[in-house]
């Protein structure tokens, strides 16, 4: 019995490893697109339901859907990810992307200040996340250009 629980723990540390993996993952392509107010809230032990929420802001609607699209295309080659649904694409103000442990929530400015979800869920454990230079961010700002 003993080693059936040391299993399951096991599991479930490997299992909120890759969640952390793809929310940071997320984070990075949002960053990588040029997103403001990058976010991860941890929600473990808040929510039976998932583990992460990103949540980051878009200037504009065609920012988000290519935000969206990026997420969704860097999440499936790298990770197996597979998105289980997707709220709010057509309207473009608050584009939600479920991907079962991590839920990612990509807002225009306005609608983020009107929901206010780190308020919300204030309670909620931040995880630290600096962006990486990516190698086209570092093209455009070398010295040489």
């Amino acid at each position: 019995m003993a080693r059936q629980v040391a299993r399951k723990q096991a599991s479930d540390l490997a299992a909120s490893d890759s969640s952390l993996h793809r929310a940071m993952l997320a984070a990075q392509v949002a960053a990588d697109c040029r997103a403001q107010d990058i976010v991860i809230l941890e929600m473990r032990g808040l929510s039976d339901l998932f583990d992460f929420f990103v949540i980051a802001s878009g200037a504009s609607r065609r920012q988000l859907h290519a935000i969206s699209e990026e997420i969704d295309r860097v999440l499936s080659e790298q990770t197996g990810a597979r998105r289980l649904g997707i709220e709010g694409f057509t309207e473009s103000r608050w584009i939600l992307l479920d991907y079962g442990d991590v839920v990612v929530h990509l807002f225009d400015p306005e609608l983020r200040g009107y929901y206010a979800l780190e308020d919300l869920w204030g309670q909620a454990k931040r995880i630290p996340f600096t962006p990486k230079v990516s190698v086209a961010q570092k093209r455009v700002s070398s010295p040489e250009n």
